[in-house]
């Protein structure tokens, strides 16, 4: 197997369990219906870790563009490899995407909110507002990556590392996970929510492509700025990647903090008007 179809498939295996467990506590039918956010965080964590059992001798099991993105930038990982890492992501989520559909074929016409049928395959915010989502994002990434090069740095039990990690994506989605549904893989939200504008779910409503820029710019700057945090502070190698992405980081939540700001003015501007 190439690195190439090891991301394809351990992509696909992470999407099948995470929108999987999604779809079984939120579809109406299913025997999981309602047994909540603790399942959920256990089916990302166990499906992280099974997916990095099955591909990690192959690919190395980056699984998420932010990943790949953290490790470039903290000397880990050859950026020549990094476009094509992100493309098999995007192939697998959305295969992922299909495999889950297709199992849970009849409970898409049981379930009649068309916001539930969503959320099986992408995430959304519990509260809008683009400054503090986008930072949710950034923060659970953040500390997705610099887990998981600590994890790497220590020595586990043959074998146990995949593990480890599945327990890291448990913790941040029991400690973080509730603002904005813990994307913190730009492929594990946008390739399913491409699924789901293509695919033929009954009563479906729209893809929320309004949201859609924060589960994967906030990740790719928390990432990005998480491997380069890890190389500056762990290891003492700071460089001047760290400012261009710290920088680049503040810009762009100053920008989202005054869209929210607009935002707020032209909502009340149209209640002292109706």
């Amino acid at each position: 197997m190439t690195a190439f179809i090891g991301e394809i498939v351990g992509t696909a295996l992470l999407i099948v369990f995470g929108a999987g467990v999604c779809a079984n506590v939120n579809l109406k039918k299913s025997f999981a219906h309602n047994s909540g956010w603790i399942v959920i965080t256990f089916g990302w964590g166990l499906g992280v870790a099974m997916a990095v059992y099955a591909v990690g001798q192959f690919s190395g099991a980056h699984l998420n563009p932010a990943v790949t993105l953290g490790l470039a930038f903290n000397g880990d990982f050859s950026w020549n490899d990094v476009p094509g890492y992100i493309v098999a992501q995007m192939i697998g989520a959305m295969i992922g995407s299909i495999i889950v559909y297709l199992h849970f074929l009849p409970h898409w016409k049981a379930t009649e909110d068309p916001g539930t049928k969503l959320g099986v395959f992408s995430t959304g915010p519990a509260i809008p507002h683009y400054f503090s989502n986008l930072m949710s994002e950034i923060i659970g990434t953040f500390i997705l990556v610099v887990g998981i090069l600590s994890i790497g740095a220590n020595t586990f039990t043959d074998g146990l590392n995949p593990f480890i990690v599945g327990f890291l994506i448990i913790a941040i989605g029991i400690s973080l996970g509730g603002t904005t549904g813990y994307a913190i893989n730009p492929a594990r939200d946008l390739g399913p929510r491409i699924a789901h504008a293509l695919l033929p779910i009954p009563g479906k409503g729209p893809s929320n492509w309004g949201y859609s820029w924060i589960p994967v710019l906030g990740p790719v700057l928390g990432g990005s700025f998480g491997g380069l945090f890890y190389k500056a502070v762990f290891t003492g190698n700071l460089t001047s990647s760290f400012w261009i992405v710290f920088g680049i980081m503040i810009v762009v939540l100053i920008i989202a903090f005054y869209a929210d700001r607009q935002e707020t003015i032209s909502m009340k501007s149209k209640r002292l008007t109706a």
